[in-house]
């Protein structure tokens, strides 16, 4: 838990190299593998050959530059808002945000396994923070009965959890809420992914983001770096007069912010990588389903795996390495105590690695059924941590 774990290389769009040895790779969030799309590669050299590597200065003095323009208008039309702001990463654009809505709501409201960003961005709003249940619109309920009236609070989720897959229920919580209480969405994992459009979480659940913020990091299904909050025009003036984080921050490098140009307008025409990444989740779920495994239907493009024991967990990695499948193990601070298995489908991996990966997980089971998708039912925490992957 206090060391990094071994370092891999990946090697091509499906495999890495570890210790030596070439393995399928289910791990990450790069969920259309466009880190490794020759178009966006060469978006970055390009990018780098042109550009130079670093404006050096924040974009609020010296270091604005028209690539920054330019992708925030990308993004703006591929979501469908006003406007986009910038930042250097899918972290920090929580936090920007928070240091900007500090001091307008009564009470953070924060699920109790949204990822550590938020956990942090709660801190900046200078309320009480309270948490209710991972994704429990009942234990919301409570809560707010238990605020009283008067109140106008500001509730912080993720909108899809990667440990499992699972979604917010947006609508549920937006009936819920006082009409002049907003929703902090990230939506890290959900942007480019949900929706038809792959505008994410909002547009998968069918709500208006009239009090919705959208926060988004370019480094998941965009497979680039950088992260953009997605806004009004008077909310990003507001971000750049008060969030001392975005004005005190040099922005992404240019080649990078090259690169995800390139990456949006593949995502932008992307309706058949989309439709590619849910059929390979459908195909692994319903055979895992098929195979007596008791599975949480889930919509995003992940399999989560607790292991009833250790010895259970050790047969399955023993399983997972005979196959050449890298094992996905992991580990966190409030999540389920021995760990889990957690397998990131992407939209490029081939029917016959999503059946040697269904043999694998069967034949190393064992006696009785493990549970999947379980991850998001045990205990609280930061479930995008990945804090310890163990091979």
């Amino acid at each position: 838990m206090n060391s990094l774990p071994p370092p891999l290389q990946q090697i091509d769009r499906k495999y890495v190299s570890y210790l030596g040895k070439r393995f399928v790779y289910f791990g990450g969030c790069d969920y259309f593998r466009l880190a490794s799309h020759p178009d966006v590669l060469r978006a970055a050299r390009e990018g780098l050959a042109k550009f130079g590597l670093n404006v050096s200065a924040s974009r609020a003095t010296t270091g604005n530059h028209r690539l920054y323009d330019r992708l925030e208008i990308a993004l703006a039309k591929f979501f469908d808002v006003e406007t986009a702001l910038l930042v250097p990463n899918g972290y920090l654009t929580n936090l920007a945000l928070a240091q900007t809505l500090a001091g307008k709501f009564s009470h953070a409201l924060l699920d109790a396994r949204a990822h550590a960003s938020l956990v942090d961005a709660a801190q900046f709003l200078d309320c009480p923070v309270v948490k209710f249940l991972h994704r429990d619109v009942e234990d919301l309920g409570r809560v707010l009965r238990r605020l009283g009236s008067g109140v106008r609070p500001i509730l912080l989720t993720e909108g899809m959890f990667s440990h499992d897959g699972s979604v917010a229920p947006l609508k549920a919580y937006l009936k819920m809420l006082p009409k002049d209480s907003l929703i902090m969405l990230d939506d890290a994992h959900g942007a480019g992914v949900l929706g038809t459009t792959g505008r994410g979480t909002a547009e998968f659940a069918g709500v208006s983001r009239r009090r919705i913020i959208q926060t988004i990091t370019l480094s998941k299904a965009f497979g680039v770096y950088g992260g953009a909050i997605l806004a009004t025009r008077q909310l990003r003036e507001q971000i750049i007069a008060r969030s001392r984080l975005f004005t005190g921050s040099t922005p992404l490098p240019l080649p990078l912010a090259r690169a995800a140009l390139e990456a949006v307008d593949i995502l932008r025409n992307g309706s058949r990588l989309r439709a590619r990444l849910q059929r390979n989740a459908n195909r692994l779920k319903a055979a895992l389903s098929g195979a007596g495994f008791c599975e949480e239907p889930t919509p995003g493009p992940v399999v989560s795996l607790v292991p009833r024991h250790d010895r259970e967990a050790q047969r399955l990695k023993r399983s997972l390495l005979c196959r050449r499948i890298l094992p996905i193990f992991i580990q966190y601070p409030g999540g389920p105590a021995g760990g889990y298995f957690r397998f990131a489908i992407s939209s490029e991996h081939t029917r016959t690695q999503l059946e040697d990966l269904m043999r694998a997980l069967t034949e190393g089971r064992g006696s009785g059924n493990a549970s999947v998708s379980a991850a998001g039912r045990s205990g609280s925490g930061s479930s995008r941590q990945e804090r310890s992957e163990r091979w």
